[in-house]
């Protein structure tokens, strides 16, 4: 499980990219940058569902 402790992190670390993607294209090509910042808020929103998911997951297991 510690495995996927990790790779929620991993969702921050894309989320950064495409926030940085979005501010560098942000006078060349709007629909790059909506489309960016639209994968920035999908990263964020999933890094705290598997969160979320993680720690429901952990404490089901210490309740047993």
């Amino acid at each position: 499980m510690k495995i996927a402790k990790f790779f929620q992190y991993i969702y921050l670390f894309f989320a950064a990219l495409f926030l940085y993607d979005a501010v560098t294209n942000w006078n060349v090509d709007s629909n790059r940058t909506y489309i960016s910042l639209a994968f920035t808020a999908l990263a964020i929103f999933m890094f705290f569902f598997r969160r979320k998911f993680n720690n429901k997951y952990k404490d089901n297991n210490n309740a047993k």
